[in-house]
Parts: C-alpha cells; sequence; structure tokens
C-alpha cells in the first residue's frame, strides 16, 4: 500500500514482548503501518547507531514503548535522543496499564489500538 507509514520502535530489551505483541498488529493486513525492527543483542557499538539512525531517518515516526525499564535502557534513550535530533515526530505509549513512567521530551498515551492508528494518521 502506498498509504503505509514507516514507524521505529523504540524499546528497553525487557519490554521485548510488548514490542512483539506491536509487530504481530503491522503484520495485519488492514494494518496502517510498516515496522522497523532495530533490536540488538550486541554491544550498542559505533556501527549500531549508525544502523538505527539510518532507519529512524527512513522511518515516518518513532513509536516509544514507555516503562519503568525504560529509565534504565541506554539504547532506548540513544533512539529517542537520535529521533529528537532528526526532528521525527515521537509518541510514546505506557507498555503497561499499572506503570505510568514519564520519560522527558515524549508525550506518551494509553495503549490502543485506536491511539496508535490515530497517531500514525498524523505522520
Amino acid at each position: 500500500m502506498a498509504d503505509d507509514k514507516i514507524v521505529f520502535v523504540a524499546f528497553a530489551i525487557e519490554d521485548v514482548k510488548i514490542r512483539d505483541l506491536i509487530k504481530g498488529q503491522s503484520l495485519h493486513t488492514k494494518t496502517p503501518f510498516s515496522y522497523t525492527d532495530m533490536s540488538v543483542n550486541e554491544a550498542y557499538d559505533e556501527e549500531w547507531k549508525k544502523k538505527v539512525r539510518t532507519r529512524i531517518l527512513r522511518s515516518d515516526g518513532v513509536l516509544v514503548i514507555v516503562s519503568s525499564d525504560s529509565l534504565t535502557s541506554s539504547g532506548q534513550k540513544w533512539e529517542i535522543k537520535c529521533a529528537q535530533e532528526e526532528k521525527k515526530k515521537i509518541r510514546g505509549i505506557w507498555g503497561y496499564k499499572d506503570d505510568r513512567t514519564k520519560i522527558e521530551g515524549v508525550n506518551t498515551m494509553v495503549w490502543t489500538w485506536d491511539n496508535i492508528k490515530d497517531w500514525i494518521d498524523t505522520l
């Protein structure tokens, strides 16, 4: 579909199950967005940063999975900083209904498919 949007998902590795749910949703045939996965098993070296920046540049926006683990995730913090530097639209979703962690500079909403779709429609 020409109208598909590419969304980069930034998440703490502890929230990989939430990322997997979003990935599964993006594979649904009626979902109006593509998903860019930049999961890493190796250290956050300069090569990783180059790859992430390239993928963020190709994306229409960055969706941040926000949880208490976000506060200590150096990789996720770097992804958010990179997205801000590249002037990408950023939106957070709370990964868990009982966790309302705040990340400075990230406007966060309740995770519903309608909320995600409505945000993607603004990209």
